[in-house]
């Protein structure tokens, strides 16, 4: 380094001399820099005219090494799959035998190239795509074949061979295969680094009579979408889940971006009596007992005797007076209100937290959409969620309240993964004996009130039904209804837990009109236990 003044001083008109030596040194950096840039300018435009594919491409000879794993179902059949396929194309500039390469372009597709185009093809000096999806004996010909210059694209596909039957579970990859949606993307590093086939939980066999069936309710009872789930009871293994409307994962872009939002996961919703489940548990939980009179609208007030609020029940009930029993088989608003009027200050926002229904749930196919819940309970806060309005949850989170408080009081993390049953682990969130009372309770609903239709001979189904009316824009809109049905079998010791619900379906002649869940989701969970109870006990 120079330091100014004094250095001019000492080294005199030397110092230009060194400042000319380093512009020289800067220009042939900068020449150097130029050159390579050109040459990778050259090369890259070279490989986008020609049709080069590095990761695509394997040359005459070459190896192909499938990219990403497959996905199979519980029993191994194929729901995601890396496709091979080749593209032949001839390069006329890289060509040193004419003669042979033209004769071999002649042999492999006689009917689509005479000799001589195939001499005009080379003659051109451009290069061309023979054929691009050849089969797989065209493009051993070429690969044995040995040319310069004739040679084979490889191009790997990701096919789904089930289509729209697991659109929402498995998903579907980018145009650079990486995992977008479903398994395809939260299994994504997994599917990218190893060859062995991901193992997903759900039977393809089960899943397609959810489909079906589902599909049917749909159209029969006009309903705006559907959706439908499978649960082992003591493994958390997910059989089946189909959710509707759907999309081809390998025509996505053909299908409304609505049609990917997977409603197990994504739809927040009041799911009405189906919650008197949760209320019953808690009264039992409390030792709350007695006879409660339902033969009128129950009027809420303060207790200085303001009116507050009045709940009705959409039918009404032969007997004036119900137990506590009796309030959830024959699902009586006014009964559970009382009920829940009962349970001491906070039981019920601390009950519903220990089944997390009140947060997010971190999955491994995913998180749930938030639920929502009162950020301050009040008394019309507690007696609206008796019976299931005023909070609102994903049917994922549904599912697995139910299931905790049936199958014996274990909260069992869900999976899509095949699940070892030995490894099992859960969190005990309510008593046994409870548990059996509830399900002794489901079993009366399925025998004696809104769940008959889901009587299969030969097996002890319990069952619980729910219609809500929906809400849109926060204001309830009562032309629109949500149905579900949730059912556990066999009754004495659960080991599956299904749930079937309909969004907006509508009355129909043979229902008298009515469009609650014993008119539509019902009979159409009664199918579907129909087609499925043979495979699960074979």
């Amino acid at each position: 380094m120079f330091e100014v003044g004094k250095d001019i001083y000492r080294y005199g008109g030397r110092v230009a001399k060194h400042r000319d030596l380093d512009r020289s040194r800067l220009r042939m950096v900068h020449i150097f820099i130029l050159v390579l840039f050109a040459l990778f300018f050259s090369k890259t435009l070279y490989y986008g005219c020609m049709g080069t594919n590095k990761s695509g491409k394997a040359a005459v000879g070459g190896d192909w090494t499938i990219t990403r794993a497959d996905i199979e179902d519980r029993n191994g059949v194929k729901l995601a799959k890396n496709v091979v396929s080749g593209h032949i194309m001839v390069r006329p500039g890289a060509v040193k035998d004419k003669d042979a390469v033209a004769l071999k372009i002649h042999e492999v597709f006689p009917y689509k190239y005479s000799l001589a185009q195939a001499y005009e093809i080379l003659d051109s000096k451009k290069f061309m795509y023979l054929k691009q999806y050849a089969t797989d004996a065209e493009r051993k010909q070429v690969k044995d074949a040995k040319l310069e210059g004739l040679e084979v694209e490889i191009q790997q596909m990701r096919r789904y061979p089930k289509h729209n039957l697991f659109a929402h579970v498995v998903g579907f990859v980018g145009k650079e295969g990486e995992g977008l949606e479903g398994a395809e993307r939260i299994f994504d590093s997994y599917l990218r680094e190893n060859t062995d086939p991901l193992r997903l939980s759900l039977d393809a066999r089960i899943q397609e009579q959810f489909y079906t069936r589902l599909s049917e309710a749909v159209q029969k009872y006009h309903a705006k979408g559907g959706m439908g789930m499978l649960m082992n009871s003591r493994t958390g293994e997910m059989l089946a889940m189909v959710s509707l409307p759907d999309f081809d994962p390998e025509n996505v872009s053909r299908y409304p971006v609505e049609n990917r939002r997977f409603r197990q996961m994504r739809d927040v919703l009041e799911m009405g009596s189906i919650f008197k489940i949760f209320n019953t548990a808690l009264a039992y939980e409390n030792g709350i007992k007695g006879r409660y009179y339902v033969a009128k609208p129950y009027i809420l007030r303060t207790r200085s005797g303001k009116y507050i609020h009045t709940f009705h029940d959409v039918a009404k009930f032969k007997q004036d007076w119900m137990d506590v029993d009796e309030i959830m088989v024959h699902s009586c608003n006014v009964g559970s209100v009382q009920i829940a009027l009962q349970f001491p200050d906070g039981a019920q926002p601390e009950f519903f937290h220990r089944l997390h229904l009140d947060e997010k749930l971190d999955l491994d196919f995913g998180k749930t959409e938030h639920p929502i819940f009162p950020k301050k309970w009040g008394i019309t806060d507690v007696a609206s969620a008796s019976f299931g309005h005023t909070v609102a949850v994903t049917p994922m989170h549904l599912l697995l309240g139910v299931n905790a408080v049936t199958n014996g009081g274990i909260y069992i993390n869900p999976t899509i993964q095949k699940r070892d049953v030995g490894r099992i682990k859960g969190t005990r969130v309510l008593s046994d004996e409870i548990s059996a009372k509830l399900r002794e309770n489901m079993v009366r609903v399925v025998e004696e009130t809104s769940g008959k239709l889901t009587r299969i001979n030969g097996i002890k189904i319990g069952g619980k039904t729910g219609t809500a009316e929906k809400r849109i824009n926060g204001v309830i809109d009562k032309k629109r209804n949500m149905t579900t049905f949730v059912g556990i079998f066999p009754a004495d010791a659960p080991q599956y837990i299904i749930m079937i619900n309909l969004d907006e379906p509508q009355g129909l002649a043979e229902t008298g009109g009515w469009r609650t869940a014993s008119q539509n989701s019902v009979p159409t969970a009664g199918k579907i236990l129909d087609g499925i109870l043979p495979l699960l006990f074979e």
